[in-house]
């Protein structure tokens, strides 16, 4: 396995998945909340709308992302109109534009689902908090950075965890994308993907598969190690 450059190309395409998506999966969301949790007329219908993409089937989502995206799709035909572009642009064809396209759709579809999350942490932060800043003359950014993240910090962290987990083990997006062939040279190709690939059909390797399998077990334990730690961490120095 260590020595099958296809497995690094996989567990390299899920490293970047993680590292962009982590950031802005755990930021984003917040904001988006923080924007919903205003009572303002008509905000009911924006938060159904910001949380529809959740219940949406990823698999008819990224469907509908390769008709966009196609050569001759929405995307590249709004862009040949605009004058931006001379060609259609390879979204789907190209190894870092189809990983863009991708991470787009799994951020996009994951907005509404941890921005619930948020809304319920937020609704425990106590208004007295804001109140005692403004007093203090702190503006709306910095109270956002000194009462807002610091009363979410919790939520904040366990998000951060899911989402390294799911881009670890991310597969329809890359799947349906890019046809089930892993991009350009399969260098687009998810540990998931790499699995089904060495383990199906009449010459598929199980062993090898299995091997693969524990491998991403093991990397996926390694956020849930580090909450772990911090908890205990954070416990101590409460009994401290």
């Amino acid at each position: 396995m260590f020595g099958d450059e296809m497995f690094w190309n996989a567990l390299t395409t899920c490293l970047i998945y993680v590292v962009v998506c982590v950031p802005l999966l755990t930021i984003l969301p917040l904001l988006l909340a923080l924007l919903v949790q205003k009572k303002l007329p008509g905000i009911s219908f924006f938060r159904t709308t910001f949380y529809f993409p959740v219940i949406a089937s990823v698999v008819v989502v990224a469907l509908i992302w390769t008709w966009l995206f196609d050569s001759r799709g929405i995307i590249n035909q709004t862009l040949e109109f605009l004058g931006l572009i001379d060609k259609p642009m390879a979204f789907l064809v190209d190894r870092w534009l189809l990983l863009g396209c991708a991470i787009l759709l799994t951020v996009w579809k994951g907005l509404g689902y941890y921005m619930v999350v948020y809304l319920a942490a937020l609704g425990n932060v106590g208004k007295e908090l804001h109140e005692a800043a403004m007093l203090d003359g702190a503006g709306a950014f910095r109270r956002f950075l000194s009462v807002t993240i610091p009363s979410v910090r919790g939520a904040m962290l366990l998000i951060a965890v899911l989402i390294a987990v799911s881009a670890m083990r991310v597969f329809a997006e890359l799947d349906v994308l890019s046809k089930s062939t892993g991009g350009p040279g399969g260098y687009d190709m998810s540990l998931v993907m790499l699995i089904r690939q060495v383990g199906s059909g009449l010459n598929g390797n199980i062993g090898y598969a299995s091997a693969i399998s524990v491998a991403l077990f093991l990397l996926t334990l390694v956020p849930l190690a580090a909450i772990a730690v911090m908890n205990r961490e954070k416990k101590a120095k409460v009994s401290a």
